[in-house]
């Protein structure tokens, strides 16, 4: 998993994976989803620690400056950081058995320092449950990441271990993993799609972590953009879920306005209108309390089903875009060609309104969280813009691109991001009408997909390819027919609940 160098826009750094072992090993008896929060808090303080210390002694080599001065750090977009929760100070008291109680003193300290912080830091270290031997020992451990100045800290070092764990902890979660982490690669295709800038207004209203903010920063940068330009705005319901996402858009310098609350009973954002949505909506989610917004002015295309949330999402994402927004996410397969409780009538409702512009299927194994058989989703209002495919919608059967990084999971490489988003591109642009390619990509022109009773499976329009590709590794080829058996069964899922739907006056 980890390589031994370094890439300029991503990558693991040769240490994460050593890094994540020892720190695992000191876990004892608490689960992921309680650990992760120790660990991601002590980075996250030694994040701060650092950038403070190398301030304070830039100002220390200033005769005029005062190296006590909270101003001075303030001014410099720094975290101030009071003396008693100064890393030096808390690393040499990491052997005392009250390491607890100091740890939770820091946290609130800085809190009480840095009113962006308020709120969002953990304060739980003295909990009996908490080894404090392995809690010394996680400091000592922590304590190693970052080490070389400024060079270190300009190659995002401590953000890229905070981002490498979160996936670890996504991992070894599971399906709960899955609320708070959306797989980088993932988010990497959307943003390499979609191509965010720093004029943007970026929006994300389940926002988990916050990766979609972070890999848009990071694509901004790297394309000649100043990092912060862009609006970030997001909200998501779980409070120690925005906890993560604040630590995260924190340590890398990204401000934002992230709300708590559910975004369906109480959008914090009703008045934006996005350049650009990027979301990953928890799928198929029946407990949205749909039954209480039956006549909400975001249903402009039909009311959602209480039992799926799905199309409540996509009618969401929809009514925050400007007239020529982007929104691109993630929904399961079943919302391709599911008819239950009027899920088609939505569906035939966005086509011939010609928002959807592309629809991806993606790999099976690249979620942590599900096998669900999932897809990317591309809508846009740009009605009257430079969109050169209006009355046509791309289809990209990405279903046998990726490499199996172990058993169970499945990763993109970059030939694979870039071989999908550079046709999005192409498709957006009008540059060139991208080639259609048997068995990965055509476009279908909307008299088409009505013929399909609006139906948006890729497989069915981008057809087979003409040549069988000989000598695929077994593996590959298992994950492909596995992914390929688990569509098949969620087809079959919904052709029984439409069957009974029908029946369900005559039963």
């Amino acid at each position: 998993m980890a390589r031994s160098s370094t890439r300029k826009h991503g990558g693991d750094l040769g240490f994460e994976a050593t890094l994540w072992q020892a720190a695992d090993k000191l876990r004892g008896n608490l689960d992921a989803a309680d650990y992760k929060h120790v660990v991601l808090g002590l980075i996250f303080l030694k994040y701060i620690s650092d950038a403070f210390e190398e301030k304070r002694a830039k100002l220390g080599k200033d005769r005029e400056a005062d190296p006590e001065d909270r101003d001075e750090y303030l001014a410099d977009n720094v975290f101030w950081v009071p003396t008693d929760a100064r890393w030096p100070k808390l690393q040499g008291e990491a052997k005392q058995p009250t390491i607890g109680k100091t740890l939770d003193d820091a946290m609130k300290s800085i809190e009480d320092a840095n009113p962006r912080l308020k709120g969002v830091l953990p304060k739980d270290y003295a909990r009996p449950t908490l080894d404090k031997t392995r809690l010394g020992e996680l400091i000592d451990l922590v304590s190693t990441i970052g080490l070389g100045g400024a060079e270190s800290r300009s190659h995002d070092v401590l953000g890229r271990v905070y981002e490498y764990f979160l996936g670890r902890f996504a991992s070894a979660e599971g399906k709960r993993g899955g609320q708070f982490y959306t797989p980088r690669v993932v988010v990497r295709l959307l943003v390499e799609m979609l191509e965010p800038n720093e004029r943007s207004r970026i929006y994300d209203p389940c926002c988990g972590s916050g990766g979609m903010f972070v890999q848009s920063e990071r694509f901004i940068e790297a394309h000649g953009g100043r990092r912060g330009a862009a609006a970030i705005f997001g909200q998501e319901s779980n409070p120690t879920t925005w906890r993560l996402c604040e630590m995260n858009l924190a340590i890398r310098g990204i401000e934002g306005n992230i709300a708590r609350g559910d975004t369906f009973h109480d959008d914090q954002h009703k008045d934006l209108r996005a350049d650009f949505v990027l979301a990953n909506p928890h799928f198929n989610d029946s407990d949205w309390g749909g039954d209480r917004l039956r006549k909400d002015a975001r249903w402009e295309l039909g009311t959602p089903p209480v039992s799926n949330a799905n199309f409540a999402w996509v009618q969401h994402f929809i009514y925050h875009l400007a007239p020529n927004g982007y929104a691109g996410f993630v929904l399961a397969n079943g919302s391709l060609s599911g008819t239950q409780s009027g899920e088609d009538v939505i569906r035939r409702n966005l086509v011939e309104a010609e928002l959807v512009d592309c629809i991806v299927s993606l790999p099976t194994q690249l979620f942590y969280s599900t096998q669900i058989p999932v897809s990317l989703w591309f809508i846009t209002r740009n009605r009257r813009g430079p969109r050169p495919r209006l009355g046509e919608v791309l289809f990209i059967d990405a279903r046998k691109l990726g490499h199996l990084t172990d058993r169970t999971h499945r990763d993109l490489s970059d030939a694979d991001i870039e071989r999908v988003a550079s046709v999005y591109r192409e498709w957006r642009r009008g540059t060139a009408r991208p080639a259609d390619a048997p068995g990965f990509c055509r476009g279908a022109t909307i008299e088409e997909i009505r013929k399909n009773e609006h139906v948006l499976t890729p497989a069915r329009y981008v057809g087979t390819e003409e040549v069988i590709e000989e000598g695929e590794p077994f593996e590959s080829r298992m994950s492909q027919l596995a992914g390929a058996l688990a569509e098949q069964f969620d087809e079959s899922d919904r052709l029984q609940a439409d069957i009974r739907e029908r029946l369900k006056f005559f039963l």
